[in-house]
């Protein structure tokens, strides 16, 4: 029998040449972000940190209750200028040697690492992320500095682990022409995006890894059977994603779709085997939510925490309204429909503009004309993706509830993002329109557009078509790049 280390290499050997070096990109790709992107500049970064240290320190999760950061935190925060250029792209980082001297010894300076127990807009949080971040927090010694920069390369795993994952979906959903798997996979190892948020500190870079864990599970019960052990392995995943971060709602729900027709399926064979498999995931996956419910309970607590006012913002009162908000967010507005957005195209302005680049403070961005070129590009990819599926329309049929699940995690997302905003924008009177990262849990679904982009574009050119879009999105990633270190060193 082999020691355990032999095992792990073994496993390892399994994997292909091309999965390992689609990981190894996004964990590089990651880790320059990482370090291009000054200190707490990452978006809410310094709300994720300090519930890293409620954790560490206290052993406690963080308070709703708003009260300062720890002493140390806060005067590293004053060493950084952090508040002179958040949301101020005139604002650079600091450069001089008398500014890096007096950070130095503020990193240094020993004051206590406990604060008020407030962790900002990631209080409200589960706490799984955050729990993990807890090995680099205290690896870092007493330089809050050197925490933070550990933290951010556990962020960068994710990312590599979300490559890994998008490939072997793609070679799972898409096998035909497996190098074109390959090479969409490295297409999302290098989405800027992607690299942005895994190189801070940010519990989306989770989210983004169990999503495509999630995605290849489902790809695997469609082919291969909705197996007792691969109801545990969804199952365990689900519970992972209401773990990590509340977002995993808008998930959840087509994958809930997604075990109803799997079990549906299923039952044909063995009506049995298919109920067992699917009360396994469901259980396993709802455990966390229940939990939760009952240690609230017992706290005297609203029930489902900030979610419990979920059934009233849904009430037919409002429900027409969300509705109506939420289309108009991806969609032309309709007649009859309140106008919510004057002036402005969100499907275009926020969705799209935004996805072609918006970093830090969401204060980051490329000229319009950028825009525009990246406009013409994703059209051309939707037509050649168009392309195949007209080509394959015969074969769709017989693949209609596996696609049907993928839209229902679609809808499920955007319907979350829509009526959360509606809740922020229109009842709180905070601006909230929706961040393109939100959309990064839907990854692998961006990847099987690229493979069928590239096998429409036919045997002969879909060479060429691929290595075009490996040459756009490493420019897409280096430019990005060079747009922060301008937006702070600049």
């Amino acid at each position: 029998m082999g020691t355990p280390s032999h095992g792990t290499l073994a496993v390892l050997r399994r994997v292909p040449t091309a999965a390992r070096v689609c990981a190894v990109i996004a964990l590089l790709n990651a880790c320059v972000w990482s370090l291009l992107t000054p200190p707490f500049q990452g978006k809410d970064e310094v709300d994720h940190f300090a519930y890293v240290a409620q954790l560490a320190e206290t052993g406690t999760l963080p308070s709703t209750k708003p009260g300062p950061y720890s002493p140390q935190e806060t005067l590293l925060l004053r060493g950084l200028h952090y508040y002179e250029m958040r949301f101020s792209p005139a604002a650079s980082a600091i450069g001089s040697d008398a500014e890096q001297r007096i950070l130095t010894a503020d990193a240094n300076a020993g004051r206590s690492t406990r604060g008020s127990g407030y962790a900002g807009v990631a209080s409200p949080e589960p706490p799984l992320y955050y729990a993990l971040q807890v090995v680099p927090y205290f690896l870092g010694g007493g330089n809050m500095l050197a925490k933070l920069q550990l933290m951010r390369l556990l962020s960068a795993l994710f990312a590599a682990l979300t490559a890994l994952l998008v490939f072997f979906f793609l070679r799972e959903l898409l096998p035909g022409v497996p190098w074109a798997a390959s090479v969409s996979a490295l297409c999302i190892a290098l989405q800027p995006l992607l690299g942005s948020i895994s190189g801070s500190v940010n519990p989306e870079a989770m989210l983004y890894a169990v999503s495509a864990a999630v995605f290849l599970c489902l790809a695997r019960a469609f082919r291969r059977g909705f197996t007792r052990r691969l109801s545990v392995v969804l199952g365990i995943l689900i519970a992972a994603g209401f773990l990590t971060k509340l977002n995993f709602v808008g998930v959840a729900l087509g994958v809930y779709v997604g075990l109803v027709v799997l079990t549906v399926r299923e039952a044909r064979v063995n009506r049995r085997k298919a109920l067992g498999s699917l009360a396994t995931a469901g259980g396993i996956g709802a455990a966390p939510v229940l939990l939760y419910a009952l240690v609230n309970m017992l706290s005297h607590h609203s029930t489902f925490g900030i979610a419990s006012g979920i059934p009233g913002a849904l009430s037919p009162r409002l429900l027409f309204k969300e509705i109506s908000y939420t289309w108009q967010m991806y969609l032309p507005r309709l007649p009859g429909m309140p106008r919510y957005f004057l002036g402005i195209a969100p499907y275009r302005e926020v969705w799209f503009d935004r996805s072609v680049g918006l970093y830090g403070w969401m204060e980051t961005t490329f000229p319009g004309w950028v825009d525009n070129v990246a406009l013409a590009i994703a059209v051309a990819v939707a037509v050649l993706c168009g392309r195949e599926l007209v080509a394959r329309r015969g074969s769709l049929g017989a693949r209609l509830p596996e696609l049907g699940v993928y839209a229902a995690i679609v809808f499920g997302v955007l319907a979350l993002i829509g009526f959360s905003s509606y809740h922020t924008d229109v009842v709180v009177h905070e601006l909230a329109l929706g961040e393109s990262r939100y959309l990064l849990p839907m990854l692998p679904l961006l990847g099987a557009v690229l493979v069928l982009a590239m096998r429409g574009a036919g045997r002969r050119w879909a060479p060429v078509v691929g290595a075009a879009m490996v040459i756009l999105f490493i420019g897409h990633d280096i430019f990005s790049q060079l747009q922060v270190i301008a937006r702070y060193y600049g």
